[in-house]
């Protein structure tokens, strides 16, 4: 069976419902692994029950999201850093800035985005970053603190010309199903473009639904079942004009990249 990765998800979420038999229909459809992030500090200690539970099938990124950047408590950032020291293999997410909300202004997500970027550079950790809408202020924050080694660019929707500035500082881009609706073709056409080396897949799920016709595990109310990942990666290796098998072993070549590089030595 070809054995895809999940870049990007949150199992953690209720919207999903009973966890068991999602993740047995995500193996029994081929996922081989998956990195469930993080949205908030309530999050982290389901994240990573889930991680514990689940071995090698899962791997944990704590952090805050942009849209919860306003409910960081005082000491998140010794919290987070005790968490990470406790988990050498996870990463740093779901982080980032968002300019297509009003609030938390961006004044507070890019505090928090800092320090997210401080932790993961002391740490030598790859981080997930979401950017919708904010890519000025996003190269504002990496001119005052460099990125880690390797980031992951979550459900990119940017341009080609922003994704050749990020490809030199590390970054990878994760296409998500979501992007499969003939209103997106644009970011479809960036993907073809972008060197296969940096590609991964991701579900978002229970967000970012892919059309009905993709869509091999529906769930009520209209939510994205991380057992549609294989579905997406298969239509995206016909848009890439590759077999599926060959796109699965590319991402997760990526992933592994990614989310587990090799450490610079003095």
């Amino acid at each position: 069976m070809i054995c895809w990765t999940d870049a990007h998800n949150h199992l953690q979420d209720a919207r999903l419902g009973d966890l068991e038999p999602v993740i047995t229909q995500m193996k029994l459809a081929g996922v081989g692994r998956c990195v469930v992030n993080a949205t908030c500090e309530e999050d982290w200690q389901s994240v990573e029950n889930l991680a514990a539970s689940q071995g090698d099938f899962i791997l944990p990124a704590f952090g805050i999201h942009p849209w919860q950047a306003h409910r960081a408590t005082a000491g998140w950032e010794d919290r987070l850093k005790s968490l990470l020291v406790e988990h050498p293999q996870a990463s740093i997410g779901e982080i980032g800035l968002d300019q297509w909300i009003s609030k938390p202004s961006l004044e507070i997500q890019r505090a928090v985005f800092i320090d997210h970027l401080r932790l993961a550079r002391e740490l030598h950790r790859p981080v997930t970053i979401h950017c919708l809408k904010a890519w000025g202020a996003l190269f504002d924050c990496f001119a005052e603190i460099s990125p880690p080694s390797s980031f992951l660019m979550h459900s990119f929707g940017g341009s080609i010309e922003t994704a050749r500035r990020l490809i030199p500082l590390g970054a990878f881009f994760s296409f998500s199903g979501h992007f499969l609706h003939s209103r997106k073709a644009a970011i479809l056409e960036v993907f073809r473009k972008l060197p296969q080396d940096r590609i991964l897949l991701e579900t978002d799920a229970p967000d970012m639904l892919p059309p009905a016709e993709i869509t091999t595990h529906p769930l009520t109310g209209n939510y994205n079942h991380p057992a549609n990942l294989p579905a997406i990666g298969q239509a995206l290796a016909t848009a890439l004009g590759m077999r599926p098998e060959e796109l699965a072993r590319l991402t997760y070549e990526n992933a592994t990249r990614c989310f587990f590089p090799v450490k610079k030595t003095a």
